[in-house]
């Protein structure tokens, strides 16, 4: 499975480890992922995700049914409710 958020779409890094000498080594930075159900109330069941922490406060902040509709209409190359080009 990929590491990637559902919600907000992080996904890793990469970047340098640096010793004291300074030498670089190669590091990936992996977000802060973590399997999560969520009562989706107009459904009437559980919804589990794959969500990074700050995924999890904009649920918490805004609601879930909120969240995706938005992430469903970015998933489909819609924006808004139009067609969304680039």
């Amino acid at each position: 499975m990929s590491k990637k958020c559902q919600i907000t779409g992080k996904k890793p890094m990469i970047g340098n480890n640096r010793s004291h000498a300074m030498n670089a080594t190669k590091k990936r930075f992996l977000p802060n992922l973590h399997f999560h159900k969520f009562w989706d109330v107009q459904r009437n069941k559980f919804i589990s995700l794959k969500v990074s922490a700050k995924g999890i406060r904009c649920i918490d902040k805004i609601g879930l049914e909120i969240i995706l509709k938005k992430n469903l209409l970015k998933n489909r190359g819609q924006k808004n409710g139009k067609k969304y080009t680039t």
